[in-house]
C-alpha cells in the first residue's frame, strides 16, 4: 500500500523537498501558508555563458481577508538552498504566528 500512497502524493510531512513559507499582508495583516516543492516550482537562472547559477522561485500570494496580492521572490543555489528572500506587499512572518492566526479564526 506504500506505492498507492507515494502514487497519490501522501509522504512523510517532514520531506526535505518541500519549503514551507508564511506571509502576512501589510494591508490586513493576515497571514497565508504557501507550500513549495523545490524540486517542481523553482526556475533554472543562467549566466551569460548559459551555466546553471541557481535558482529563483516568484510566487505571487493572495490572502483570503482583503485580496491583495504580495509577490515574494526567493532566490536558491544550485544546490537549491535558499540564498535570500523578499516580498513585497507584506512581510515573512514565523511559523507560529501563522498557527496562531489559525487557532483565533477557528474558535
Amino acid at each position: 500500500m506504500m506505492w498507492l500512497r507515494r502514487l497519490l502524493g501522501g509522504g512523510n510531512n517532514n520531506d526535505s523537498r518541500i519549503l514551507h513559507l508564511y506571509v502576512a499582508c501589510n494591508n490586513c495583516h493576515t497571514p497565508v501558508h504557501v507550500r513549495v516543492d523545490v524540486y517542481n516550482d523553482l526556475t533554472i537562472e543562467y549566466d551569460d555563458r548559459e551555466r546553471a547559477i541557481g535558482y529563483v522561485l516568484r510566487k505571487e500570494i493572495m490572502d483570503a481577508r482583503c485580496f491583495r496580492l504580495m509577490h515574494a521572490e526567493i532566490l536558491f543555489d544550485t544546490t537549491r538552498r535558499e540564498t535570500r528572500r523578499t516580498v513585497e506587499g507584506g512581510v515573512f512572518v514565523d511559523e507560529s504566528v501563522y498557527n496562531q492566526h489559525v487557532a483565533t479564526t477557528q474558535k
